[in-house]
């Protein structure tokens, strides 16, 4: 996990788009890598492909009709240097003023009917949308690939839940989830900064 919100809120550091309470799920090795050891980690950017997340499917988390999709954003190179993530941090507010797009990148959101939330599940890999407005979701239903689209710096997802899909105006709402070990009467979790969640079956 990155930037979650048990650790601090706003998670991602602002309340801008909605991402209050977002948080970033990042594939990893099992030494805990999201990507294997490189002179290029240190120095330079990376082809997104080297890392472990890029092209594994994004689930839906939830029972919903998405209400919104992006797809077409390119996929960055990955970057793991300071040197690189200084050039990247630079461009920050270009992206931002661009508007959502160039934020979320590819992109699905699903309405969770009378509940009146959506989630956002961000970053995809370009062309890998496969799902479109209308189209009921459940649980584990494959909507798209992990990519490196829009403002993200190695391939992740990025979820959030939001009151609304005005995204300049959007109020970020909490989220949690089900351990993926299940138990009746188990109370909601959201995952620690750096905690490593190993999904079966």
């Amino acid at each position: 996990m990155e930037n979650s919100p048990a650790r601090r809120v706003p998670s991602h550091g602002t309340h801008l788009f909605g991402v209050t309470y977002a948080i970033d799920f990042v594939a990893v090795d099992e030494h805990g890598r999201s990507a294997p050891r490189s002179w290029r980690a240190l120095l330079a950017t990376e082809r997104p492909e080297r890392c472990q997340g890029f092209g594994l499917p994004v689930l839906t988390p939830a029972t919903g009709v998405v209400v919104l999709t992006h797809d077409g954003e390119p996929d960055h190179e990955a970057r793991r240097s300071q040197l690189a993530l200084l050039t990247y941090a630079l461009g920050q507010a270009k992206r931002v003023r661009a508007g959502p797009a160039p934020v979320a990148g590819n992109h699905v959101v699903i309405g969770l009917g009378r509940q009146g939330a959506f989630v956002l599940l961000a970053h995809l890999r370009r062309g890998s949308v496969r799902v479109a407005p209308g189209d009921g979701v459940a649980p584990g239903e494959p909507v798209g690939e992990c990519g490196n689209s829009g403002n993200s710096t190695d391939p992740h997802v990025h979820v959030q839940v939001t009151a609304s899909t005005d995204w300049p105006t959007a109020r970020g709402l909490p989220l949690a989830f089900r351990r993926p070990s299940g138990g009746v009467g188990e109370v909601p979790w959201v995952p620690a900064e750096a905690e490593i969640v190993t999904v079966t079956g």
